[in-house]
C-alpha cells in the first residue's frame, strides 16, 4: 500500500471549483493538516483526493477505458465555459421567476 506524502509549502495549482459538504471532524483536521504542512486546506483536499482515487483500482480500470475511447466519454457530456456557467448561475439566481416559467 503506497503513502500519502503531503509536501511543506507546495500549494499554488491551477483549481476548479468544487462544493460539497464535509463533516466538521473532517474540516478540523484539514484545517489541522493544512497548518502543519504550511499549505493551504484546499491543496491537502486535492492531495487527500489524489491519494484516494489513486487507491480505488476499479476507477482506475474504468479511467484507463476512458483514455481508451474519448470519444465516448465525452461526446455526451460537453463543459460549459465558466464565464457562461456564472452568468446563467447568476441569471437564475436573480429571477426568481424564471424558474416558475419553466
Amino acid at each position: 500500500m503506497s503513502k500519502l506524502k503531503i509536501e511543506h509549502g507546495v500549494s499554488r495549482v491551477r483549481r476548479a471549483k468544487l462544493q460539497a459538504s464535509i463533516d466538521q471532524s473532517v474540516a478540523d483536521d484539514i484545517q489541522a493538516l493544512a497548518e502543519w504542512s504550511n499549505n493551504e486546506p484546499q491543496y491537502v483536499i486535492n492531495q487527500l483526493l489524489r491519494f484516494a482515487l489513486a487507491q480505488e483500482e476499479d476507477f482506475l480500470k474504468y479511467k484507463a477505458g476512458l483514455a481508451v475511447s474519448p470519444a465516448k466519454a465525452t461526446g455526451s457530456i460537453k463543459p460549459m465555459p465558466s464565464q457562461a456557467r456564472s452568468t446563467q448561475d447568476a441569471s437564475t439566481k436573480s429571477d426568481p421567476s424564471a424558474a416558475a416559467h419553466a
